[in-house]
């Protein structure tokens, strides 16, 4: 029996070097040196100072930036350990609501975002991605419709012509990947340190 045992327990160990270590540092070697952003996490920084990443959103508020879409993640209450509460973009604990159409909560959340929406002056058809969450919660990416529904109230914040702030999400807009992959999208926090450069006129 032990010299059936003993081949299987080898290629076990020799299988686990290989694929758990020698595999994983080989590759990661390979990644730092032919694509070494991407790397390190696409971080993008200011003033030789990380202020976030290319590939995880953050939550901006200030009627002078470009808003992210909605986000379901969430942190433990620092008041009440055995409960949570909303934490938009916490990469420690990426997830989607989980919330299914006949869900009454995705409903009212839903429509408390669309009614934040019109609040902002903000009429006709809004993308989907203004008012749902993405899977993951971390989206960084808004669509350029949902992009260009927010010229108007960034412009009046910013005291720019409409027509500048609207350039900068044109510029900021990436295509499909391979011209055929994925949507159209805008990097939102990409897209607010584009508009950090502007002047007022």
């Amino acid at each position: 029996m032990l010299k059936h045992v003993r081949p299987a327990l080898v290629l076990i160990v020799l299988l686990t070097i290989l694929t758990g270590v020698i595999y994983p540092f080989a590759i990661t070697g390979i990644a730092a040196v032919i694509f070494p952003d991407q790397a390190s996490g696409s971080m993008i920084t200011r003033n030789g100072t990380v202020i976030g990443s290319a590939l995880i959103g953050q939550n901006f508020t200030s009627e002078k930036y470009f808003h992210g879409r909605p986000s379901a993640t969430s942190m433990p209450d620092p008041n009440d350990r055995t409960k949570n509460v909303d934490a938009p973009y916490n990469a420690a604990n990426s997830t989607g609501s989980n919330l299914g159409p006949p869900s009454q909560q995705l409903v009212e959340r839903v429509k408390g975002s669309v009614e934040t929406l019109r609040k902002e002056g903000i009429a006709g058809s809004i993308p989907a991605d203004a008012v749902t969450t993405s899977a993951s919660g971390l989206d960084p990416d808004i669509s350029p419709d949902y992009a260009m529904l927010q010229v108007p109230r960034v412009a009046k914040a910013r005291n720019l012509p409409e027509e500048r702030v609207r350039a900068v999400v044109i510029g900021q807009t990436s295509g499909r990947v391979l011209g055929f992959i994925g949507e159209p999208r805008v990097n939102v926090l990409l897209l607010n340190l584009e508009l950090d450069h502007l002047t007022p006129s």
